[in-house]
């Protein structure tokens, strides 16, 4: 089984990087595949052309969808499953995953008569810097899962799953603290994406 981990941090001295590297380590260690687009590495361009726009708009397969969107597209249709990896900004992904949905999710591709296939699972593992209370107390959860999972993938993955791990920020005291029990976490949660056995390392 493979899954298509879209990652999206501006910088490698993070906890989000980290907790990618363990999520693709589960895969991996489980005997899966994956696929990785680094956004902020491949330098990938969120922002949508004219062209793009009014191709949507108007429900036009011309012109031709961009080399760079057609990539991503093909990526997903390889795979089983896809995973997105961020941290959260103004209750938010990195406006360069913004981006990406924007120009990936074109019309023909996830809507209309579209190509993308149906996934069997979508995960999203994101960090944030406030505590979960928080962001429920204020209804900041509720929102960034209403547009993850009942806008940008619903309808696209059989499975769907949305994840927080939080106190991320570099001056809470609990970042370093469950460092290690929430990296062991994001492993397991990549070993037992495709439902194979038991976590060796647990």
């Amino acid at each position: 089984m493979k899954v298509f981990v879209v990652y999206c941090h501006p910088s490698d001295d993070s906890f989000t990087k980290h907790m990618c590297d363990a999520f693709i380590k589960g895969i991996v260690d489980s005997g899966n595949e994956y696929i990785l687009s680094d956004l902020y590495r491949m330098n990938f361009d969120p922002t949508m052309t004219e062209q793009e726009y009014l191709r949507d708009a108007y429900y036009r397969n011309t012109p031709d969808v961009a080399d760079d969107v057609l990539v991503e597209q093909e990526k997903i249709n390889s795979a089983d499953a896809i995973a997105f990896i961020y941290p959260v900004f103004w209750t938010e992904a990195p406006a360069k995953l913004v981006g990406w949905f924007d120009r990936v999710w074109s019309y023909g591709f996830a809507y209309g008569e579209k190509t993308m296939k149906m996934l069997d699972k979508a995960i999203i593992l994101c960090s944030a810097g406030n505590p979960i209370e928080r962001l429920e107390q204020f209804g900041l959860l509720d929102s960034m899962k209403k547009v993850m999972l009942g806008d940008r993938l619903f309808g696209r993955a059989r499975e769907m799953e949305f994840i927080v791990y939080d106190n991320t920020s570099r001056e809470n005291e609990l970042r370093e603290k469950n460092w290690d029990m929430n990296l062991q976490k994001a492993y397991e949660k990549g070993y037992s994406f495709f439902d194979q056995g038991e976590n060796p390392e647990a």
